[in-house]
């Protein structure tokens, strides 16, 4: 290995223009590829083909119909909902909603279809006709309706009468020519118009569409923001560390030719970007910088010693070679274990950085040696040796190392007890902050209607035509009796409600009316006339199936987050096994979906990170030769993530989606510092045979300076990525951020302390 790592230095000097040429080369034949790549903001991007939940959820969607929505809510600034000018509004904005591209229906106070009868004659209205005509009496009329009715009730208007929402359904056809820019953008024109036309009128939008053009913004937002900040932060401490403008070029060079390589390379392999893969740059122009910094330093630390510039070169590359090698591959073996993940997004992160990772590899130490030997590369020379500060860190860390082993020991086991604190919980809302406007909109929505999170039961009759059955649709009243009780549940949407609405209509609105039909015939009968009646786009498609042998029962709740709507889906199956066996089902919908990706994604990441300590473990023992080393090196490595975690406990205690593939990522990350370390402690062991107090002194002085300089890179990169306003990127960047701070504290105090008590048993 020693022959190779002079040969490879002597090498890249030698034939220093073949290697910047023919490296440059691939790298924009690599980036080509970035004319390739495409986005996706469909919500259902963090579910994999093979999520149970997922299949669950199409399956009743090619059952009933699959939709898409818009949401508008109207809260008139005068708190009161039922006068003219605003059921004017009301009606004004149903009829221009139907224009929103691929619209299917429209729901809203204004087309609500009220039943009455007329001697034996069913009549199936709008609520709302001509507002600008109706007299006081008729909308005291239609405010009582409204407020009574459970359909409408804190689904399209609130219990006070002072909000109301409409709700756009979206049908994406099956020809691929769905355009969600063009709905979200009709659906925002449509919303200014509104404000405009009655400024009387608080408008808030939201609803799965814009949630999906959310999920497309959050990306651009970041890019446009983080991307630039990260680089002018790297900029300013390469500068700073190096104090040199050439190697300072060098190194954003093998940044930019890093990222664009990984990012190249994802779109030849045909990887579409998504909001959690699309911060692979920055992770990327973060990583990229470790390499180089480590080889640097090596080179002006020889050329301020009096070493040439090419024999610096070929030094730093022999005794860099080996170490930058380990980290690189530990790095990429770390991310790429994130193909373990349930979510495919996480997948597709992994392998772009991994990509990138090993593209810095490349380009560290072949393009930017080569690229320095050609450059005026310039170093002081120093004629006094001088103390630096780590070498003071170092004698002060050698002379009190055993109380220092023990409060690193109390560190660690009083930071990760947190642990204990931390539960999973999703809010896939507050996955956005409040520079979204929808966020605002959907919150405003959860605190005065129904809220964007729902619980959809397919309940089968178990005959065709069985949903007129009294005996079952007794059930399902009993059911969504049960559900509305339940404290979590803002609204039920059952067709039990329609038939009690509909026998009291046959009955002369004779409240005592209001129930269900007792004979079989006559609910279909019913139901019958009441379809015939619906005008085109309210049937009763999305309610009941196309042979009447089952109904679609909706649950709406405010934002709980996923423990607690996997708590309610629990209960409501369990109900459902006691009182109605024969009708037990799951709950569906995206709310359910994201409840379970959380846990479904740990558990597979679990598996992952221990296939990844594995693989890390034995590229350590084996680069090292050296099983207590490389033994030894876990420590300090697994331990940040735990310290993080429980951190992470105390201060925060949820847990989410993107922190649960954080132990297996950063584990490749953490792994930098410990290996130049121990290398460089290896190295003045064998080598210049030093005792084992010289050996940490000699690992300070050598690689202090870059192991501090490479840790706020990554601090820097990762803390930058934290301000996201898109969670899943900023609790990643939080939490690794964190990892990597506990790993810098523990390699500097806690591995030379180690170290010594090793040496010193043996």
């Amino acid at each position: 290995m020693q022959e190779l790592e002079k040969r490879i230095g002597k090498l890249v000097v030698k034939y220093r223009w073949i290697f910047i040429f023919v490296l440059l080369g691939l790298a924009i034949i690599s980036a080509s590829g970035m004319s390739s790549l495409t986005f996706s903001n469909d919500s259902r991007m963090f579910f994999s083909k093979e999520n149970p939940q997922l299949q669950a959820l199409e399956k009743l969607e090619r059952t009933y119909t699959k939709v898409e929505n818009v949401l508008y809510i109207l809260a008139p600034k005068s708190g009161n909902l039922f006068d003219r000018k605003n059921l004017e509004a009301i009606e004004f904005l149903t009829g221009e909603a139907w224009k929103i591209p691929y619209s299917s229906r429209v729901d809203s106070l204004s087309n609500y279809q009220h039943t009455q009868a007329f001697d034996d004659d069913l009549v199936v209205a709008d609520l709302i006709r001509n507002a600008e005509t109706l007299g006081d009496d008729e909308i005291d009329k239609i405010k009582s309706i409204a407020l009574t009715q459970p359909i409408l009730l804190n689904s399209l208007v609130d219990a006070k009468g002072s909000v109301t929402a409409i709700n756009v359904n979206i049908i994406k056809p099956d020809d691929g020519s769905y355009n969600i820019e063009e709905v979200s953008e009709a659906a925002l024109e449509l919303d200014r118009l509104m404000k405009e036309k009655y400024p009387f009128l608080d408008i808030y939008l939201t609803g799965g569409v814009m949630i999906d053009t959310a999920f497309g913004e959050a990306p651009v937002k970041d890019m446009r923001v983080l991307v630039p900040t990260m680089f002018a932060l790297l900029l300013l401490l390469v500068m700073f560390s190096l104090r040199s403008i050439m190697a300072t070029a060098a190194t954003l060079l093998v940044i930019v030719m890093s990222t664009i390589t990984g990012l190249g390379l994802a779109g030849w392999m045909g990887i579409v970007l998504t909001p959690a893969s699309a911060n692979a740059p920055v992770i990327i122009l973060t990583l990229a910088v470790a390499d180089s910094i480590h080889i640097l330093v090596s080179i002006f630390h020889q050329m301020r010693n009096g070493t040439t510039k090419h024999d610096a070169i070929e030094e730093s590359l022999r005794i860099n070679l080996k170490p930058v090698l380990i980290t690189s591959i530990s790095t990429a073996i770390g991310f790429l274990t994130m193909n373990f993940s349930d979510a495919p997004p996480f997948r597709d992160l992994g392998n772009i950085v991994a990509m990138g990772v090993m593209a810095a590899l490349f380009y560290s130490v072949f393009f930017m040696p080569a690229l320095g030997a050609v450059l005026p590369l310039k170093a002081k020379q120093m004629t006094i040796e001088k103390i630096n500060f780590f070498e003071l860190l170092a004698n002060f860390i050698i002379r009190h190392r055993t109380p220092i082993f023990w409060s690193m020991l109390v560190l660690i086991a009083g930071s990760s007890a947190g642990i204990s604190r931390i539960y999973l919980n999703d809010e896939f809302i507050k996955y956005f902050d409040h520079s979204y406007p929808f966020r605002i909109a959907s919150d405003f929505s959860a605190e005065h209607l129904a809220g964007l999170e729902i619980i959809d039961w397919d309940l089968d009759a178990g005959e065709e035509g069985g949903i007129n059955n009294p005996e079952y649709l007794q059930k399902v009243a009993d059911f969504s009796t049960w559900l509305r009780e339940q404290p979590e549940v803002r609204h039920v949407y059952s067709i039990t409600d329609i038939m009690k609405q509909l026998n009291k209509s046959m009955h002369g609105d004779d409240p005592a009316w209001y129930k269900l039909p007792e004979q079989r015939d006559l609910a279909a009968q019913y139901l019958l006339l009441y379809e015939m009646n619906l005008p085109f786009g309210l049937d009763l498609n999305n309610r009941i199936n196309v042979d009447k042998s089952a109904t679609r029962l909706t649950v709406s709740t405010p934002n709980l987050g996923t423990a607690k709507i996997l708590d309610l889906e629990h209960r409501g199956r369990q109900w459902l096994e006691q009182n109605a066996p024969e009708m037990v089902s799951y709950g569906s919908g995206l709310s359910i979906i994201f409840s379970y990706i959380s846990k479904r994604n740990i558990n597979s990441m679990l598996e992952g990170s221990v296939i990844a300590l594995i693989l890390i473990s034995l590229i350590m023992i084996l680069a090292l030769r050296d099983i207590k080393l490389g033994i030894l090196s876990l420590i300090p490595n697994l331990t940040p993530a735990f310290m993080a975690f429980g951190v992470w406990g105390i201060f925060v205690g949820q847990v989410g989606l993107a922190v649960s593939v954080m132990i297996a990522m950063t584990l490749g990350i953490v792994v930098d510092d410990t290996v130049h370390f121990l290398s460089k402690y290896q190295r003045a062991r064998k080598e210049h045979g030093m005792n084992p107090q010289d050996a940490v002194r000699y690992a300070f002085r050598t690689v202090g300076s870059a192991i501090w300089t490479t840790t706020l890179a990554l601090v820097g990169g990762f803390g930058v990525l934290s301000f996201s306003g898109f969670q899943i990127n900023s609790h990643m960047g939080a939490m690794t951020t964190i990892t990597i701070l506990f790993a810098l504290i523990l390699d500097f105090f806690f591995l030379p302390t180690l170290l010594l008590k090793m040496e010193r048993s043996s």
